[in-house]
């Protein structure tokens, strides 16, 4: 297995399926939608009266914010993300738990500790914004049919929320369906919104003032304070810059720059330069429509965008809908969730990936958040907490990588991220603030804070039960010289006995030699563990050791983007020297029952929170692809 002190080489796209123009076409349909429609609500939540922190929609203020939004993407999606940051893959994945396991092992200590609590709640973050971004981009588009007649209001929240369930309804077809499906929508919505954009700029081509960087100084010289608050308004246009990086696992990262360059930044700049004409020609009248549905030529046009836009925003939410998906599974193998359902929804490609548990609570949480807030304008207080929380995080991150993995000196790594964080604190600093205007605020933070306390519940609680486990395990050398004199009756067939510790002798194993005083012909002692990487090759997945009177040692490595089939892992074992027969295999887990009466060093209320969450875990019978029909369980109860 590659070390992970290595230098990190970027990954190419190789070992995404399809055409270069089909991924392209995909990567719009998954990755830009959150970024893509943008445009329906972030030049209107710094103008409208309904928002806060708005400014007066002046020339001035027009070209400033209009600065500041085009240099926003600039430095922030296409220095950062797209030329930076993307080159820190883990042998193709992204997100910044991928990020994280690219920290060497060495940097053990204090030091190591705060970052990866810090790294754990960027990750908690991005849940928030999960749960966020569907609720806000899919309301701000039906929120057009009040503008095409104020007796459609009603009707807003309630197909709000029935767009939702149908969207992670479908969500079971996986990412490769989906995008297929999203990719040419959002091709026509970003085609659209461009041709809107150049329509208004006809009119006003002086907008494109804005280009030089100046109008932006200017504008926090005349605002002052309240033009840094607008900022929590502007983060709104690169709020998919995070989900961008996670979902690169998906289509790979040359796709991914291609649709960015050649589709979605020329499409997006046209629209909001045309936003920033209307509102120099009209101010009034454009605040009031909302500047995205007021570049609609015609009222004969506004229906089929709305609808259009609708679609568009569905698509938006993909893109942390799939990116919670892939945080989970790298969660759940680096051992900071506990055990769920991931299905596999490509052969080809084994990015791919759905996980019905954290779909339907994604499912709940958004149109309860949609019913809750009821607008967007209400949502927008609560939305730019998490994504700024966790680019800050990731720039940080990738400070230590690019430090201490790929050897760059200070002086070369400092003064990069110094730029990065110049923009990921002031947008940070700006929508902290939001926590003052109301209880919006704290949504994404409280929700956050849930998810960090389930995660380092989970990760301490294992650590305490494998150390306990560890303390009463017989040596396994002791119980192969106790088979040796007793010479035990054995049975035909293979048993296999899954063990966290392979230098023990499995609790399970006990229990059974114990009570039933016969052994199998063949005893297997299977040792899973989870690697830091994203795969482990399969030449390299299997270690098997002979020890003598039938009992092997088999360990199976896996990486967190890697989910365990231990029947098949099983088969290839035979060219080893193990050789078991399937119909005659049985599997032999031990199952925990937690009693939080104990000494742990643990908190009463965590011991219950652990205790809960690992009986509702996926069941082991189900995670490591075992067949049912082929498991014993023996229950053994822990007091910790």
């Amino acid at each position: 297995m590659r070390s992970l002190m290595a230098t990190v080489v970027p990954s190419t796209d190789a070992g995404h399926h399809g055409s270069r123009w089909g991924l392209m076409l995909g990567a719009l349909g998954v990755v830009y939608g959150d970024i893509g429609t943008s445009p329906l609500y972030a030049v209107k939540e710094c103008f409208s009266p309904a928002s806060p922190h708005h400014v007066d929609a002046s020339p001035e203020n027009v070209l400033g914010v209009l600065s500041l939004i085009l240099w926003s993407l600039v430095s922030v999606i296409v220095v950062k993300y797209l030329t930076f940051i993307m080159r820190a893959d883990n042998e193709g994945q992204g997100g910044i738990l991928a990020l994280l396991a690219l920290v060497p092992k060495r940097e053990a200590g204090g030091g190591r500790g705060l970052l990866l609590l810090v790294v754990l709640f960027g990750a908690a973050l991005l849940y928030g914004d999960g749960v966020i971004t569907p609720a806000i981009s899919v309301l701000s588009a039906v929120e057009g049919l009040s503008v095409a007649t104020k007796a459609l209001e009603p009707v807003i929240v309630p197909a709000t929320a029935v767009i939702l369930f149908l969207l992670f309804i479908v969500q079971r077809r996986g990412t490769g369906g989906i995008g297929k499906v999203f990719g040419p929508v959002m091709l026509l919505w970003f085609l659209t919104i461009g041709a809107l954009g150049v329509v208004a700029i006809t009119k006003q081509p002086g907008v494109f003032a804005a280009v030089n960087p100046w109008y932006a100084v200017r504008f926090f010289a005349q605002n002052e304070v309240h033009g840094f608050l607008v900022l929590g308004s502007v983060v709104l246009c690169i709020t998919g810059g995070e989900a961008l990086y996670a979902d690169m696992g998906h289509f790979g990262r040359g796709p991914i720059r291609a649709s960015w360059y050649f589709v979605v930044m020329p499409a997006l700049l046209l629209n909001y330069f045309g936003q920033g004409a209307l509102l120099l020609a009209d101010p009034s009248d454009a605040v009031t429509l909302n500047p995205f549905y007021a570049l609609v030529p015609t009222k004969a046009l506004l229906y089929p965008i709305v609808i259009l836009a609708t679609a568009a925003t569905v698509v938006a939410s993909q893109a942390l809908i799939s990116g919670a998906y892939s945080l989970t599974q790298q969660a759940v193998q680096l051992g900071y969730l506990p055990r769920m359902t991931v299905i596999h929804t490509a052969k080809e490609h084994e990015g791919q990936i759905y996980i019905p548990e954290v779909n339907n609570l994604l499912l709940v949480a958004c149109i309860a958040c949609v019913f809750a807030f009821q607008s967007s304008t209400a949502l927008a207080a609560a939305y730019g907490i998490a994504v700024t929380g966790t680019m800050g995080i990731t720039s940080i991150v990738y400070y230590v990588v690019v430090r201490r993995t790929w050897g760059w000196s200070r002086w070369k790594a400092l003064p990069l991220v110094a730029l990065f964080l110049v923009f990921d604190l002031a947008f940070f600093g700006a929508n902290i603030l939001k926590l003052k205007d109301g209880p919006g605020g704290w949504f994404p933070i409280s929700l956050a804070a849930a998810v960090f306390v389930v995660m380092t519940t989970w990760k301490t609680g294992r650590g305490i039960l494998g150390q306990f486990i560890r303390e009463g395990l017989l040596p396994l050398q002791l119980f192969l010289d106790d088979v040796a004199n007793t010479k035990p009756y054995r049975v035909r067939g293979t048993a296999v006995f899954m063990s966290s510790n392979p230098e023990g002798t499995p609790p399970a194993l006990l229990h059974h030699f114990r009570h039933n005083q016969v052994l199998h012909e063949q005893i297997v002692l299977l040792s899973v563990q989870g690697r830091r990487v994203p795969e482990v090759p399969a030449d390299r997945r299997l270690k098997v050791e002979k020890l003598g009177h039938g009992f092997y040692r088999v360990t199976v490595l896996y990486g967190f983007m890697q989910s365990p089939n231990i029947p098949h892992d099983l088969s290839l074992c035979a060219e080893r020297g193990l050789v078991a027969d399937p119909a005659r295999t049985s599997y032999f887990l031990g199952r925990e029952t937690l009693l939080p009466t104990g000494r742990a060093k643990m908190w009463r209320w965590r011991k219950w929170l652990f205790a809960y969450v690992s009986r509702n875990a996926l069941p082991a019978t189900a995670y490591f692809g075992l067949p049912p029909n082929r498991v014993v369980e023996l229950g053994i109860q822990i007091d910790f």
